[in-house]
């Protein structure tokens, strides 16, 4: 198998929903193309990939750096040591040559959509679903037939208020969804309350709701945050603070005897090694949520499992950031703790592929070769050009 060719693309997902963080009204993210010689029904065999919300494309880096870089390396340097199929790890090296550490940046993000649909190629050259790969080479325990997931939302829109999130998340409990997580932390302290309280007469327990703050608190006003949310027995905290603000991390999870979670903003081995070191959290019950199409892809995804199972975390504490495909696969394939969902399908980043149903908060792996985008039409619709 070899590389012909990589085309990449800005696709909006601009949005008026905010977190406490961010606005969605300009958000953009990179799709790309790795053509290869492989032929299956008589097509060029073409894996894709698209990174992750939250972060912006990155095309320029992608134009002006990776893309030429990968095209101009020795195809015989990046097949595997059967001579047979491209091996991801020598593409990830070759992608990362002349590339200095530390200042991760957004180059991790421009390298994971690479990484992401190199496997996705390789897996359909297999004529295998994704998940089936990486439980083969990298799970020493069988795949999930099913994946718990969890629907994410609760952004502030403009003129939704308590009646509009109450009806987004029973539409949640109607798709299937059992736990639910929404935003908090932009707005003053009784006014969120009131949100989470609004959530839990909807799903009626502190269990199946989570909270993610954003990274909005501050060393002055966390406690009185985290104390007014721990009657609800929440499924967790997300980033309450600044993800690398590592010691004021450690203080809260010192006091605060819920579940925390935190590394979606954290795109490196480096960068979650200091979390496991520095951050206070607790193996027992805290979530990791490293995203994996921003953190350089699965080959680094790989790397980091490796070192969080020498410190004594279980992959089950680890819940990918973002509604993705390609992390539904890794959930499925190497043993995770569950998937985070955007559960609108109109949303290109939201749903499952067509006709895949949420049941009692679970839902199965993909059978479709590679990561199965094909199988989601309005996404599709976007990437297939990309291929022709």
């Amino acid at each position: 198998m070899k590389i012909l060719d990589i085309r990449e693309k800005t696709i909006s997902l601009a949005d008026p929903m905010r977190s406490a963080a961010i606005g969605f009204d300009q958000m953009t993210v990179s799709a790309v193309a790795v053509v290869t010689d492989v032929a299956r029904d008589g097509q060029k065999v073409v894996g894709y990939g698209v990174g992750s919300i939250g972060r912006y494309g990155q095309g320029g880096l992608l134009r002006e750096r990776f893309i030429p870089r990968l095209l101009a390396a020795d195809p015989e340097t990046l097949i595997d040591a059967a001579g047979e199929s491209l091996d991801p790890f020598r593409v990830f090296e070759a992608l990362m040559g002349n590339e200095k550490s530390g200042g991760h940046g957004e180059r991790p993000g421009a390298v994971g959509v690479i990484d992401m649909a190199i496997w996705d190629a390789i897996a359909k050259a297999e004529d295998a679903p994704l998940w089936n790969l990486l439980a083969e080479y990298f799970n020493p325990e069988p795949a999930d037939p099913r994946v718990p997931v969890y629907g994410s939302g609760g952004h502030y829109h403009p003129g939704n208020g308590i009646d509009g999130l109450i009806d987004e998340l029973t539409s949640y409990l109607d798709l299937g969804y059992r736990r639910v997580k929404i935003k908090i932390g932009a707005a003053p302290l009784a006014e969120d309350l009131a949100r989470v309280e609004a959530a839990l007469s909807v799903v009626g327990s502190g269990d199946n709701l989570a909270v993610d703050l954003n990274g909005s608190l501050t060393a002055e006003t966390a406690d009185e945050w985290l104390d007014a949310l721990a009657p609800y027995g929440l499924a967790w905290i997300e980033e309450p603070v600044d993800p690398l603000d590592f010691t004021l991390q450690s203080s809260l999870a010192a006091r605060y005897q819920g579940p925390m979670a935190s590394g979606e903003n954290l795109f490196s081995l480096a960068d979650a090694r200091n979390l496991i070191r520095h951050g206070g959290l607790r193996p027992d019950r805290d979530i990791l949520q490293f995203d994996i199409a921003l953190s350089y892809g699965l080959v680094e995804y790989l790397r980091i499992l490796d070192m969080l199972s020498g410190q004594g975390w279980s992959r089950r504490q680890c819940i990918p950031h973002a509604g993705h495909l390609l992390a539904l696969h890794a959930a499925a394939g190497l043993g995770l703790g569950g998937h985070e969902a955007a559960p609108d399908s109109a949303l290109i980043y939201g749903g499952f592929p067509d006709g895949a149903a949420v049941e009692g908060g679970f839902v199965a792996p993909p059978q479709a070769p590679g990561i199965g985008f094909e199988t989601k039409s309005n996404l599709w619709s976007i990437l297939e050009p990309l291929g022709k």
